[in-house]
């Protein structure tokens, strides 16, 4: 069945938010607090390492070679100019909001949060891509399965640090990895080996970002503002033809 990958994914965020917020009703404020800190240090290391794994390459004399500078600070300037016109920081907040009402969560004030949060960390990086893609054109789920196990025990230490707001990141995460099997025929041409590095390039900057936000809240990165860099990643790197 096309597109099972994003449904167990955002299954499994359910499942891992059901379990946070069990275990969560038996940890105290401190200890929530040193998680949200542990998960934020966490979170700021997987995109570092994401970064650094495809912008250091090795070359002869066994140093290390840094390369796609320009193409990852030209994709964030640009970025996050489209991405400030379009405002797509506060369409997803007032999303937040919308749900916040509807699930009839007004009185957690940490719904909102959680829910950008962990959309973000699930939907950035070139395994939901990937994966995605590899549902759509071969019919082969298994990276998204693997991707689902990963985000599940996220989920766990991030429900039971953010609350119920991490759950509702399955309504995005099934849209855009659903969108991409989807829409895989048409972006099968273009996600190229190269395209993909730079997506994961570019992504683990976003990633580290999300943790940043986790760590220190009151100097906000607006990541959402931000995601426009890949796409434009994408064309950079599909106009060079490498990264």
């Amino acid at each position: 069945m096309t597109g099972i990958g994003s449904i167990v994914n955002s299954a499994a965020i359910v499942a891992g938010g059901l379990v946070g917020l069990a275990v969560g009703s038996f940890i105290s404020k401190r200890v929530q607090a040193t998680l949200v800190s542990g998960m934020a240090v966490g979170t700021m290391f997987i995109g570092a390492g994401g970064t650094f794994s495809k912008m250091l390459v090795p070359v002869e004399g066994g140093s290390l070679e840094a390369r796609g500078a320009l193409m990852l600070v030209m994709s964030l300037a640009i970025g996050a100019v489209a991405g400030e016109l379009v405002d797509i920081d506060g369409k997803m907040e007032r999303f937040g909001e919308w749900l916040k009402r509807v699930s009839h969560n007004e009185r957690d004030n940490k719904f909102l949060d959680g829910f950008v949060t962990a959309s973000l960390t699930f939907c950035i990086g070139a395994m939901a891509i990937l994966g995605a893609l590899e549902d759509g054109l071969k019919g082969d789920p298994s990276l998204l399965y693997l991707k689902s196990v990963m985000d599940g025990i996220f989920t766990i230490a991030l429900t039971a640090s953010l609350g119920k707001g991490v759950m509702f990141s399955a309504i995005p995460i099934l849209l855009f990895q659903g969108s991409i099997t989807l829409a895989s025929s048409l972006l099968r041409p273009i996600m190229t080996p190269d395209v993909l590095d730079a997506i994961s390039l570019v992504g683990g900057v976003l990633i580290f970002c999300v943790g940043w936000n986790i760590l220190w809240h009151e100097k906000k990165i607006r990541v959402a503002n931000l995601l426009p860099a890949l796409v434009v990643a994408v064309v950079w790197t599909l106009l060079k033809g490498r990264i």
